[in-house]
């Protein structure tokens, strides 16, 4: 089977499964992750000839990467226009502090609870793991969110903080993630850390990455004065996204070196900055990200669909299985934890109402599309460096979680919000 047909019934499978969970009243992104996996080559697969578990063969999963690759591309110029000044001085210091702190929680508790766990399974728990993990740990699904807040049209100070919120989380994320993995990667593929290797070259990456993206973003807006039609405009973005990426890639495979260390261009942080010079420098720029955001589903479907499918769930019948399980509670735990107290300290700290100090930490939950974008790209890199338990780790660690919360993340937000009593009663 070709890879066309196999995105074609990929496709087919994730729209059918969104059916599924409308009737189970479950996200539409868990029943993508779970077709995936059904459909990947470790379950159906292996019968009905979609995938090779092979790496060598054209079939294989990872062929198609690419996809992710984009997908995630357009992820994050979604997050990057949701940088608008205006909206920015709207919601002042106070949401940009809580953000930062619970953010910066998650990750930090997530870490020093791995590192207890590394302390006492140092031969089992590669270290790279830790760091990647917690810079994961920082990223909220906004759409579970949202999607509570809408169906029962929740009202109050815990949601006015919690919107904007959960739209700068992501970016917090995207810095985050690329200043620990450079980090990881080092300690992964380097005999020895240097201070050059640690952070100066990730340090470079991220300026050279917001440079590029700037310096796109700029010449989108410009050429946005002779492309009127909304349709050229979309190709413009598009094209300036494709290109990004392309380069990240490209960069990734001759292998280009800084300093006697590998050097890259991380697409998330470039394809954000194109996103959020466009919205501040167009004020027609929300006609065409609506264009935009018309394009993006399939591409997000079969985003999930295909990290469902990468899932080598194998690992939870080998000997690794007890460690995948212990370091998903464990993730799942800190994070949380870190996530409720980093919200509650922060509000704390601003003068917040009573109801956000409370309740504001457990809306923060849920975990989705930039978690598994980020575990997907981890994993994608570890492969390639030679350093395939770490990646199948990840994929399976990340993977495990974004389940339980997307399963239970959407219904503890409900309980907090009834709580704060920003959801009015149910009629019967």
């Amino acid at each position: 089977m070709n890879q066309i047909l196999c995105i074609a019934i990929a496709l087919f499978v994730g729209l059918l499964s969104s059916r599924l969970m409308k009737l189970l009243r479950l996200p539409n992104v868990t029943g993508y992750l779970i077709s995936g996996i059904i459909f990947g080559p470790y379950v159906l697969g292996q019968f009905i000839g979609g995938w090779n578990v092979d790496p060598s063969s054209t079939t294989n999963i990872n062929a198609i990467g690419w996809i992710s690759e984009i997908a995630l591309g357009f992820i994050a110029f979604t997050i990057g226009c949701s940088f608008k000044a205006s909206s920015l001085k709207a919601v002042g210091k106070r949401v940009v502090i809580i953000t930062i702190f619970e953010a910066l929680a998650g990750a930090l508790v997530t870490i020093a609870a791995l590192f207890i766990v590394y302390i006492f399974m140092k031969d089992s728990l590669p270290l790279p793991i830790i760091l990647t993990l917690g810079a994961i740990a920082c990223a909220t699904a906004p759409a579970a969110t949202l999607m509570v807040i809408k169906q029962y049209k929740a009202r109050g100070p815990v949601v006015d903080t919690l919107i904007p919120v959960v739209a700068f989380d992501d970016a917090v994320a995207l810095i985050a993630f690329s200043v620990l993995f450079s980090i990881s990667k080092s300690i992964a593929s380097a005999t020895e850390l240097s201070f050059v290797g640690v952070i100066i070259v990730p340090l470079i990456e991220i300026i050279s990455s917001l440079v590029l993206g700037a310096a796109l973003g700029f010449i989108v807006s410009f050429a946005c004065k002779f492309f009127k039609s909304r349709a050229n405009r979309m190709i413009l973005i598009i094209a300036a996204i494709l290109s990004v990426i392309g380069l990240s890639m490209l960069a990734n495979t001759l292998g280009w070196k800084l300093f006697g260390e590998d050097f890259s261009f991380s697409s998330l942080l470039a394809c954000m900055m194109i996103g959020a010079i466009f919205i501040n420098f167009r004020l027609d720029a929300q006609r065409t990200i609506e264009r935009i955001d018309q394009f993006t589903p399939p591409l997000y479907m079969l985003f999930f669909v295909i990290s469902g499918a990468n899932l080598n769930i194998t690992i939870f019948a080998s000997e690794d299985a007890l460690l995948v399980v212990i370091i998903a509670i464990v993730y799942i735990i800190a994070r949380s934890v870190g996530k409720y107290f980093g919200a509650f300290t922060s509000a704390k700290i601003t003068k917040s109402e009573p109801t956000v100090q409370k309740y504001l930490g457990f809306t923060l939950l849920p975990q989705a599309g930039v978690a598994i974008g980020l575990a997907t790209n981890a994993s994608q890199t570890f492969a390639k460096l030679g350093y395939e338990k770490v990646s199948s780790l990840i994929l399976a660690v990340i993977l495990t979680a974004t389940l339980v919360y997307e399963l239970f993340g959407p219904l503890v937000t409900k309980i907090a919000l009834s709580k704060a009593g920003e959801i009015q009663k149910e009629s019967a």
